[in-house]
């Protein structure tokens, strides 16, 4: 019983990166909806993993790694992998171009901006209430998002017309994750509504547009995520 306590937390954990490898495999083979579904599966085993480990006291050296390198398959490598079966269709043409490589790897450059900016939290000790660059699940939701809603639905097909879109999404993407942007992250520092305004304004507006777009509005509540912490830069702490 001792272990099973003490190490709970590190199963969701490994569990959150089974989900991650076999969602990763699923989008390879074209299968988006279950990879999807994948997604959904770590990111509730990511929250519960530090839940769990804080409900039993049971944080540790070990549990700290094994979440870092979780994520970085589960909110590194799948989105990396959504942004390269994006671009797979544009082959090497760039902006009428010939590219000496096919643009389609550029995507990869999203895994390797997430595994930087894991490697940036793990060592910054300012980040206990609020982020600093766009954490790697939020990132994962809008590209993945953008991805499930390019194929869901039809009259999104015009962004395939072109790779440029795509490319900047990419260096976007990238640099939020390790930019000095300070994010609203949902721990309460006080039970306050003045400290907790950006919160509210997020929870808020993240449900209308959700109840608004429905699936299309999955990428659209990242995007205002990032708009409402720009709003809020200052009173995030």
């Amino acid at each position: 019983m001792i272990f099973l306590r003490n190490n709970l937390a590190n199963i969701f954990t490994l569990a959150n990166l089974f989900s991650g490898s076999i969602g990763v495999i699923h989008l390879l083979d074209g299968d988006y909806k279950t990879a999807g579904l994948c997604i959904i599966l770590s990111l509730i085993l990511d929250f519960f993993d530090g839940f769990v480990a804080r409900a039993l006291k049971s944080n540790s050296s070990l549990g700290v790694q094994l979440d870092s390198l979780a994520d970085m398959v589960s909110f590194g490598l799948l989105p990396g992998v959504a942004m390269y079966k994006m671009l797979q269709p544009f082959g090497t043409e760039f902006l009428g171009l010939q590219m000496p490589f096919e643009i389609k790897y550029l995507g990869l450059l999203i895994t390797v901006f997430s595994c930087l900016r894991l490697a940036i939290f793990n060592i910054d000790e300012d980040q206990k209430y609020y982020f600093k660059g766009l954490n790697t699940p939020s990132n994962t939701i809008l590209i993945f998002g953008l991805y499930y809603v390019l194929n869901e639905v039809g009259s999104y097909s015009f962004l395939r017309a072109t790779p440029l879109f795509m490319v900047l999404l990419t260096l976007l993407s990238s640099w939020l994750l390790v930019s000095p942007i300070k994010m609203i992250s949902m721990k309460f520092k006080s039970m306050t509504v003045r400290d907790n305004m950006p919160k509210i304004a997020l929870l808020a507006g993240g449900i209308i547009i959700l109840l608004l777009f429905k699936t299309v509005g999955i990428p659209i509540v990242i995007v205002y995520y990032i708009l409402v912490s720009l709003v809020f830069q200052k009173q995030i702490t």
